[in-house]
């Protein structure tokens, strides 16, 4: 069974506001592991982020929160 991507939720907004936007955040992910780069895509289970250049994809189980710089 899939899982539909669900546009209407407050945080798929605004990750996609930070995608067209082009913000640069942090990804803590829950091994403690924390990555500073710019948001590429995102569906409902990866977020794809791209890091000095590498492209980075990233479960969204495995983040711990995601912090937009202003």
């Amino acid at each position: 069974m899939a899982t539909e991507f669900d546009t209407g939720l407050p945080s798929v907004r605004q990750l996609q506001g930070v995608i067209r936007e082009q913000s640069t955040v942090e990804v803590k992910l829950l091994t403690g592991d924390v990555l500073n780069g710019m948001i590429v895509w995102q569906d409902a289970h990866a977020i794809c982020l791209s890091v000095d250049g590498a492209t980075m994809l990233m479960m969204r189980a495995a983040i711990a929160y995601v912090k937009i710089s202003a």
